[in-house]
Protein backbone atom coordinates (compact mmCIF):
# COMPACT_ATOMS: atom_id res chain seq x y z
CA UNK A 1 0.00 0.00 0.00
CA UNK A 2 2.95 2.32 0.06
CA UNK A 3 3.71 4.59 -2.84
CA UNK A 4 6.95 4.27 -4.75
CA UNK A 5 9.61 6.05 -2.74
CA UNK A 6 12.33 5.57 -5.32
CA UNK A 7 11.08 8.47 -7.50
CA UNK A 8 10.72 11.78 -5.65
CA UNK A 9 7.73 13.99 -6.32
CA UNK A 10 8.81 16.52 -8.99
CA UNK A 11 6.38 19.12 -7.66
CA UNK A 12 7.84 18.85 -4.18
CA UNK A 13 11.36 19.18 -5.61
CA UNK A 14 10.41 22.41 -7.40
CA UNK A 15 8.66 23.79 -4.31
CA UNK A 16 11.72 23.06 -2.19
CA UNK A 17 13.96 25.20 -4.41
CA UNK A 18 11.37 27.84 -5.34
CA UNK A 19 11.91 30.28 -2.43
CA UNK A 20 15.66 30.26 -2.96
CA UNK A 21 15.50 30.39 -6.76
CA UNK A 22 12.75 32.98 -7.27
CA UNK A 23 14.78 36.09 -6.30
CA UNK A 24 17.74 34.91 -8.36
CA UNK A 25 15.69 34.10 -11.46
CA UNK A 26 13.70 37.34 -11.22
CA UNK A 27 16.85 39.37 -10.52
CA UNK A 28 18.59 37.84 -13.51
CA UNK A 29 15.65 38.67 -15.77
CA UNK A 30 14.95 42.21 -14.56
CA UNK A 31 18.64 43.10 -14.92
CA UNK A 32 18.58 41.87 -18.54
CA UNK A 33 15.30 43.34 -19.72
CA UNK A 34 14.96 46.40 -17.47
CA UNK A 35 11.22 45.87 -17.07
CA UNK A 36 9.73 44.47 -13.86
CA UNK A 37 6.53 43.54 -15.72
CA UNK A 38 8.35 41.53 -18.39
CA UNK A 39 10.63 40.00 -15.75
CA UNK A 40 7.56 38.86 -13.77
CA UNK A 41 5.95 37.34 -16.87
CA UNK A 42 9.11 35.53 -17.93
CA UNK A 43 9.75 34.36 -14.35
CA UNK A 44 6.30 32.76 -14.34
CA UNK A 45 7.01 31.16 -17.75
CA UNK A 46 10.33 29.88 -16.37
CA UNK A 47 8.77 28.08 -13.42
CA UNK A 48 5.93 26.74 -15.57
CA UNK A 49 8.49 25.35 -18.05
CA UNK A 50 10.48 23.89 -15.15
CA UNK A 51 7.39 22.15 -13.78
CA UNK A 52 6.56 20.75 -17.23
CA UNK A 53 10.16 19.52 -17.67
CA UNK A 54 10.06 17.88 -14.25
CA UNK A 55 6.77 16.16 -15.08
CA UNK A 56 8.34 14.76 -18.25
CA UNK A 57 11.50 13.71 -16.40
CA UNK A 58 13.64 16.00 -18.55
CA UNK A 59 15.60 17.77 -15.80
CA UNK A 60 19.16 16.53 -15.33
CA UNK A 61 19.64 18.34 -12.00
CA UNK A 62 17.18 20.77 -10.45
CA UNK A 63 19.38 23.70 -9.42
CA UNK A 64 19.13 27.48 -9.37
CA UNK A 65 21.70 27.55 -12.20
CA UNK A 66 19.47 25.31 -14.33
CA UNK A 67 16.48 27.55 -13.63
CA UNK A 68 18.49 30.64 -14.65
CA UNK A 69 19.36 28.87 -17.92
CA UNK A 70 15.66 28.19 -18.47
CA UNK A 71 14.98 31.87 -17.70
CA UNK A 72 17.60 32.97 -20.25
CA UNK A 73 15.97 30.82 -22.92
CA UNK A 74 12.50 32.07 -21.99
CA UNK A 75 13.70 35.69 -22.26
CA UNK A 76 15.11 35.01 -25.73
CA UNK A 77 11.77 33.38 -26.64
CA UNK A 78 9.94 36.47 -25.31
CA UNK A 79 12.08 38.77 -27.45
CA UNK A 80 11.49 36.60 -30.51
CA UNK A 81 7.70 36.71 -29.97
CA UNK A 82 7.88 40.45 -29.43
CA UNK A 83 9.84 40.89 -32.64
CA UNK A 84 7.33 38.79 -34.62
CA UNK A 85 4.51 40.94 -33.23
CA UNK A 86 6.40 44.12 -34.05
CA UNK A 87 6.97 42.91 -37.61
CA UNK A 88 3.25 42.31 -38.05
CA UNK A 89 2.56 45.86 -36.92
CA UNK A 90 5.28 47.50 -38.98
CA UNK A 91 5.32 47.22 -42.73
CA UNK A 92 8.52 49.18 -43.07
CA UNK A 93 11.64 47.51 -41.78
CA UNK A 94 14.47 49.91 -42.46
CA UNK A 95 17.76 48.13 -41.91
CA UNK A 96 20.79 50.38 -42.02
CA UNK A 97 23.84 48.57 -43.40
CA UNK A 98 26.39 51.11 -42.19
CA UNK A 99 28.53 48.45 -40.56
CA UNK A 100 31.88 49.42 -42.04
CA UNK A 101 33.19 50.20 -38.54
CA UNK A 102 33.75 46.82 -36.87
CA UNK A 103 35.17 48.42 -33.72
CA UNK A 104 33.67 46.78 -30.69
CA UNK A 105 32.17 49.50 -28.53
CA UNK A 106 30.74 46.88 -26.18
CA UNK A 107 28.51 47.61 -23.23
CA UNK A 108 31.13 48.80 -20.78
CA UNK A 109 30.52 50.41 -17.43
CA UNK A 110 30.92 53.95 -18.83
CA UNK A 111 27.43 53.75 -20.36
CA UNK A 112 24.55 54.87 -18.25
CA UNK A 113 22.77 51.61 -17.37
CA UNK A 114 19.27 53.04 -17.58
CA UNK A 115 19.98 54.55 -20.98
CA UNK A 116 21.54 51.30 -22.16
CA UNK A 117 18.37 49.41 -21.12
CA UNK A 118 16.24 51.95 -23.00
CA UNK A 119 18.33 51.53 -26.13
CA UNK A 120 18.28 47.73 -25.85
CA UNK A 121 14.48 47.86 -25.55
CA UNK A 122 14.30 49.92 -28.76
CA UNK A 123 16.33 47.41 -30.76
CA UNK A 124 14.84 44.44 -32.58
CA UNK A 125 14.70 41.17 -30.68
CA UNK A 126 17.52 39.62 -32.70
CA UNK A 127 19.89 42.51 -31.86
CA UNK A 128 18.76 42.60 -28.21
CA UNK A 129 19.18 38.87 -27.77
CA UNK A 130 22.64 38.80 -29.32
CA UNK A 131 23.94 41.75 -27.28
CA UNK A 132 22.42 40.51 -24.02
CA UNK A 133 23.77 37.00 -24.38
CA UNK A 134 27.23 38.19 -25.45
CA UNK A 135 27.83 41.18 -23.18
CA UNK A 136 25.50 40.86 -20.20
CA UNK A 137 25.60 37.08 -19.88
CA UNK A 138 29.22 36.85 -21.03
CA UNK A 139 28.65 33.97 -23.44
CA UNK A 140 31.21 33.31 -26.15
CA UNK A 141 30.21 33.82 -29.78
CA UNK A 142 29.82 30.04 -30.33
CA UNK A 143 27.62 29.84 -27.21
CA UNK A 144 25.49 32.76 -28.42
CA UNK A 145 25.18 31.02 -31.80
CA UNK A 146 23.98 27.84 -30.11
CA UNK A 147 21.36 29.63 -27.99
CA UNK A 148 20.07 31.57 -31.00
CA UNK A 149 20.16 28.58 -33.34
CA UNK A 150 22.52 30.28 -35.79
CA UNK A 151 25.93 29.52 -37.27
CA UNK A 152 28.97 31.13 -35.65
CA UNK A 153 29.59 33.17 -38.83
CA UNK A 154 26.00 34.42 -38.91
CA UNK A 155 26.21 35.26 -35.20
CA UNK A 156 29.43 37.23 -35.68
CA UNK A 157 27.75 39.24 -38.45
CA UNK A 158 24.67 39.73 -36.26
CA UNK A 159 26.84 41.01 -33.41
CA UNK A 160 28.55 43.53 -35.73
CA UNK A 161 25.15 44.81 -36.91
CA UNK A 162 23.79 44.76 -33.35
CA UNK A 163 26.68 46.80 -31.97
CA UNK A 164 26.30 49.30 -34.81
CA UNK A 165 22.53 49.58 -34.20
CA UNK A 166 23.10 49.97 -30.46
CA UNK A 167 25.82 52.62 -30.98
CA UNK A 168 23.66 54.59 -33.42
CA UNK A 169 20.63 54.56 -31.12
CA UNK A 170 22.70 55.37 -28.07
CA UNK A 171 24.41 58.31 -29.75
CA UNK A 172 21.25 59.76 -31.30
CA UNK A 173 19.45 59.75 -27.98
CA UNK A 174 17.03 56.95 -28.96
CA UNK A 175 13.33 57.63 -28.85
CA UNK A 176 12.95 58.11 -32.61
CA UNK A 177 10.64 55.46 -33.96
CA UNK A 178 11.60 55.08 -37.60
Amino acid sequence: MSTAHHSPDPGAALLSIYDRALPQVYGYLVSRCGSPTIAEEVTAETFLAAAESLDRGKVPDLTVAWLVTVARNKLVDHWRREERERRHLQLVHDVDDDVDDPVDVGLDAAFDRARAHEVLAELGAHHRSALTLRYLDGLSVPEVAEVLGRTVHATEALLVRSRAAFRTRYQEGGGDDD
